[in-house]
């Protein structure tokens, strides 16, 4: 028989809300209720009338509530098969069927975000609701677990079927136990690697909420993002995120981070590579040089700024076909114009999210790293040029810099006056990274004379500093770390050219 009619539950929770619907059907359906602690207040001060669990185990709750679940005529009925012999031993020791398992856990993660008291945060790990859940979980085929307030819904309509499930539903139930059980685990193990000297090489996430996608890459890649958007954006507008869209948004968000702070500034990302950036006075300037950066491929492209669209700017980019505009804010006036059209996705940013570890599944596992955070300012460069670079220089090496980490090696950058006029990315050879980004440049019709170079990796030669110096290019930055760094030195001696190392390599595959 896969029908079970529930004539009595065990309720546990740490969070009272959102049980006022659910004790009104409890009631109504005269169910037995067995409870615990606070739980058991609360249901009591709101009309109904449990069972204190201490009155089937005559135990009292010990250890500072510690244990007060834990007892074999506690666990007895809600692990014991209903078509089985297990009946008979409830019976000869007294122990009462329990048909629903109500849980709410201790707030574990949310108690390591208020406080680093260690002893504060042990108490909220959860020792019987865990228990609770797994064993009404694994007792399905007779038992319905809720093992938190998100699934209050589903039995609320199982209490309208006059507490009537169905196998199929209970075992729906017990994979959400498993999975809110598995979560609440990986968490106390986190926190635990995070809080030991132990090296631990093991790789545990745990997201619990995710929405399926339209698709994922291509069309015929199925697609799910896991994770909750909201804490970083408030979506204004527009059509639903795609796949794509997900990791362009997340390449302009990193990248638009080196300059949260910075004056204005705007950048044009295609294919998570960055095509226009432009930092000037005002919103409108950096919008507008941004987007002669490569004004052909800014058609479809994500839009990021750090500072509030106006009006004059939204109309500006209005005239263009982009997928996404993210900033921090945006004006009524300018978020009226941008909105007009539907398809648009406008979102304000919220924090830009910068997370301390990434990973990526390859072959037949998954490769994790410390995310690439590191950003060298003026007082990390090195110049190793008898020519030191001018204020002026030193401001574009910066900038050029930033955008080089964030772009697909093999990669050279060229810059002039915060903005970008070039760039070589995804190249196999460094030299041909280089000749790209300069035919880039002179294609839109920018003068390479007195504009800086910037590469995400040592230069193994020379030919890549000459290219660039016969095309008006008049400072080099790069990390540095070649067997024959000296050559590329050298080179820029003899031409008068100030080179800098950083020292910090920014390989990005």
């Amino acid at each position: 028989m896969s029908e079970r009619k529930i004539k009595s539950a065990l309720i546990s929770v740490f969070d009272k809300s959102g049980l006022d619907e659910i004790m009104t059907s409890l009631k109504s359906l005269d169910i037995t209720i067995y409870s615990t602690g606070g739980t058991f207040d609360h249901l009591k001060k709101n009309g109904l009338d449990p069972i204190q669990v201490e009155d089937i185990t005559s135990y009292p709750s010990i250890l500072d509530g510690r244990v007060k679940t834990l007892h074999p005529k506690v666990f007895g009925g809600i692990l014991a098969r209903r078509e089985d012999n297990h009946l008979g031993q409830l019976a000869k020791y007294e122990i009462p069927e329990i048909d629903l398992v109500v849980v709410d856990l201790y707030p574990f993660e949310e108690t390591v975000k208020a406080t680093t008291d260690e002893s504060k945060i042990i108490e909220k790990i959860d020792i019987g609701g865990i228990a609770l859940i797994r064993a009404a979980a694994k007792n399905f085929n007779d038992v319905m677990i809720i093992p938190s307030k998100n699934q209050y819904g589903f039995l609320e309509n199982i209490l309208e079927n006059n507490g009537i499930s169905t196998l199929e539903e209970r075992k729906q139930m017990a994979l959400e136990a498993f999975g809110v059980s598995s979560h609440y685990d990986t968490a106390i193990f986190n926190y635990f690697i995070n809080n030991t000297s132990t090296e631990k090489d093991n790789f545990k996430v745990s997201i619990p909420s995710g929405s399926t996608l339209r698709y994922g890459e291509n069309p015929h890649q199925q697609g799910i993002f896991f994770g909750d958007l909201t804490n970083v954006f408030h979506k204004l507008g527009g059509k639903e995120l795609s796949f794509n869209n997900l990791v362009d948004i997340d390449a302009a968000v990193q990248l638009m981070a080196e300059f949260e702070h910075d004056d204005p500034t705007f950048a044009v990302l295609k294919h998570t590579n960055a095509c226009g950036v432009a930092t000037r006075n005002t919103v409108f300037e950096a919008w507008t040089d941004a987007l002669a950066g490569d004004p052909v491929s800014a058609f479809g492209g994500i839009l990021i700024c750090n500072r509030t669209i106006d009006l004059k700017t939204a109309e500006e980019i209005n005239k263009l076909f982009y997928e996404v505009l993210i900033a921090p804010n945006f004006d009524d006036d300018a978020a009226d114009l941008l909105l007009s059209k539907k398809k648009r996705v406008l979102l304000k940013i919220n924090q830009f999210v910068r997370q301390d570890k990434s990973f990526k599944s390859i072959l037949n596992g998954v490769i994790q790293q410390d995310t690439d955070l590191k950003m060298e300012s003026e007082i990390d460069f090195e110049c190793k040029t008898n020519a030191q670079p001018t204020s002026e220089q030193i401001k574009d090496l910066e900038f050029a810099n930033k955008l080089v980490k964030h772009l697909k090696s093999n990669t050279i950058v060229l810059a002039k006056n915060n903005q970008l006029l070039g760039m070589g990315c995804g190249q196999t050879s460094r030299v041909d990274a280089c000749n790209q980004a300069i035919a880039k440049a002179i294609k839109f019709g920018f003068d390479l004379n007195g504009a800086v170079m910037a590469s995400d990796a040592f230069f193994p030669f020379p030919d890549c500093v000459e290219i660039a110096h016969k095309a008006g290019i008049k400072a080099v930055i790069q990390p540095g770390g070649s067997i024959k760094d000296q050559l590329s030195v050298d080179y820029c001696n003899e031409h008068d050219m100030p080179m800098v190392f950083t020292k910090i390599r920014h390989f990005k595959h």
